[in-house]
């Protein structure tokens, strides 16, 4: 035990200073600097919002469309960026393998934890900015938000796991990745709720991940005001699965990199 707390302690602080390097690299010490990891999401929703509320109206299905959209794009926007970024990540940060107590998972965790934070610190200043306004409610269920956020999270992580060893092995998967990013919107639960289709549509929708997450998410913000289907073991088991297989993935291809 003594040894695992001091593992962890070690890699903790890893995953740390690698997380600052990402900052510094990233985004520099200029203009706002690091706060542009939660402008970019900000933009990506309130834009997205806005058109919606032009073509739309102010609701849809008695949902504030705003709320709806928000409430679900910057998610996606977590999941898009972190895949995205989770690309060719080996190449860039392959000569940090020269001190033995990186390792190549620390990458990918430092990279997604970035996402995760600036994604995080968007929805809570956006959502912030609209309740002020009148645009945005409490939320009814704080602990279902939370809990829909973590699962949604790990199972980005756990993809994450996968697509950046995948993407050492086969440099094609980068000009794929941004197309299938934008292929799985209609699986996400981003634009939809499994309420507002058929039946049969919704036993098939369940499957993802993603929609049941997605859900969790929006029972914790409406609460009784909609009706919300989800499933717990489908974003666990699919995590879980995902992750054991991304780092088989990361144990294979790093025998593969040649350390400069």
């Amino acid at each position: 035990m003594a040894s695992l707390r001091q593992g962890w302690r070690v890699q903790s602080r890893v995953v740390a200073a690698l997380l600052i390097r990402e900052m510094h690299t990233r985004f520099g010490r200029e203009n706002i600097g690091f706060l542009w990891m939660m402008v970019e999401p900000l933009l990506f929703a309130g834009l997205v919002a806005l058109i919606w509320r032009v073509m739309k109206g102010p609701e849809e299905h008695g949902v504030d469309i705003v709320t709806f959209v928000v409430s679900g794009y910057i998610p996606l926007v977590l999941f898009r960026h972190a895949v995205n970024r989770s690309v060719s990540i080996f190449v860039a940060n392959g000569s940090l393998l020269y001190h033995r107590q990186v390792r190549i998972i620390d990458f990918i965790i430092s990279r997604f934890l970035l996402e995760m934070i600036g994604s995080m610190m968007a929805y809570v200043f956006i959502a912030t900015a609209l309740y002020m306004l009148g645009f945005f409610p409490l939320p009814a269920d704080v602990g279902m938000l939370i809990v829909g956020w973590v699962l949604y999270s790990l199972f980005t992580l756990s993809l994450c796991f996968i697509i950046a060893p995948l993407s050492e092995m086969s440099p094609v998967l980068e000009k794929f990745m941004p197309v299938t990013t934008y292929v799985m919107i209609p699986f996400s639960g981003t634009f939809t709720m499994v309420a507002w289709l058929p039946a049969q549509a919704r036993e098939l929708i369940l499957w993802s991940p993603w929609v049941s997450a997605m859900e969790m998410m929006r029972h914790g913000l409406f609460g009784d005001k909609v009706q919300t289907y989800y499933v717990y073991s489908v974003p666990i088991a699919a995590s879980m699965i995902c992750t054991v297989i991304g780092l088989a993935l990361c144990r294979h291809v790093r025998k593969m990199l040649v350390v400069e």
